[in-house]
């Protein structure tokens, strides 16, 4: 039974914001079926809460930032990522700021937290979106892709010019382990002198070698090095699975990308919903005429489960 997930109790966090320096404090809360993933301001009382929702996306200036009656929470993908990544489809996120506690840059401390936690399987089915035909977009050299496909996979390629970096690809069937144990863990990455410019302006004031790769024109800064060779394109792949979360349920097609980023991420989405013709949303059961299409398809399980709770 692919049922909704949601947590078994209340998770609290902090750490520094990216961009202000300052200390966030996060609680997830769990959530009702078909709620989805909800965001609210706990500092600002009177807020709408903010739906995580492509069409919400209103900036992907260096994260992927949400925003509802001008209302804004910014840098949202890694903790969409952790939850896509353990098949968590409904949830409300409270902070008392204006972004998600940036933690060591990765997906890996959310992922922990899920997995102490735990998660409940609710009483109702999970809705796919099946891709039937290609849809893409591209922007001067970049580009980003759905294929249709049996199961959920990604290609990622991207070409920086950097000695460090260059080129690298990764690809991947879409499993929750094959998430935690190549993906969570891979950290956001930045060259000096970029962060130097943006702490210029006020902005990137949380940014540190405790949470990013920082390198200069030659080499890594982090005395510890990469947690994998291909980190960059890693962490890349965990960006976009947090931006693909945005369309409020899983994906079954073949994501490929080039030199993408979160404004492409969201473009894609966009265009996506634009042509009806290439997808159909089918429900995770065996009793309707969705069966034939579900019994041939690949869904993704997921481990960490309880009782069954509505």
């Amino acid at each position: 039974m692919y049922l909704q997930r949601t947590l078994k109790k209340e998770i609290n966090c902090s750490s520094v914001g990216l961009h202000t320096g300052r200390k966030v404090t996060m609680r997830i809360k769990p959530a009702h079926v078909d709620t989805g993933i909800i965001f609210k301001r706990n500092d600002l009382p009177d807020a709408p809460p903010i739906r995580a929702e492509f069409n919400n996306v209103c900036d992907t200036t260096l994260a992927t930032s949400l925003g509802t009656n001008s209302v804004t929470v910014a840098t949202v993908e890694h903790i969409l990522s952790a939850f896509s990544g353990m098949g968590v489809d409904n949830a409300i996120v409270e902070l008392d700021s204006f972004e998600v506690p940036i933690m060591d840059g990765s997906a890996l401390p959310f992922v922990n937290l899920l997995k102490e936690v735990g998660t409940h399987t609710q009483g109702k089915t999970k809705k796919l979106l099946l891709i039937k035909k290609p849809v893409s977009v591209t922007e001067k050299k970049c580009s980003a892709v759905l294929l249709p496909a049996e199961e959920f996979k990604i290609t990622y390629e991207i070409d920086f010019p950097h000695p460090i970096i260059g080129r690298q690809s990764f690809s991947m069937t879409f499993s929750d382990e094959k998430y935690e144990k190549e993906i969570c863990s891979a950290r956001t990455f930045g060259f000096l002198r970029e962060v130097e410019y943006l702490q210029a302006k006020g902005l990137g004031l949380g940014g540190s070698l405790e949470n990013a790769i920082v390198l200069d024109d030659q080499k890594i800064i982090n005395k510890d090095g990469l947690r994998f060779p291909d980190e960059f394109v890693k962490h890349k792949i965990l960006d976009a699975i947090g931006d693909l979360f945005l369309l409020g349920m899983p994906i079954i097609g073949h994501f490929v990308a080039f030199k993408s980023g979160h404004r492409l991420n969201n473009l894609l989405l966009k265009e996506l919903m634009y042509k009806t013709d290439c997808w159909e949303i089918v429900n995770c059961i065996n009793e309707d005429e969705s069966a034939h299409k579900i019994s041939s398809l690949k869904i993704p399980s997921f481990r960490i489960l309880d009782t069954v709770q509505v």
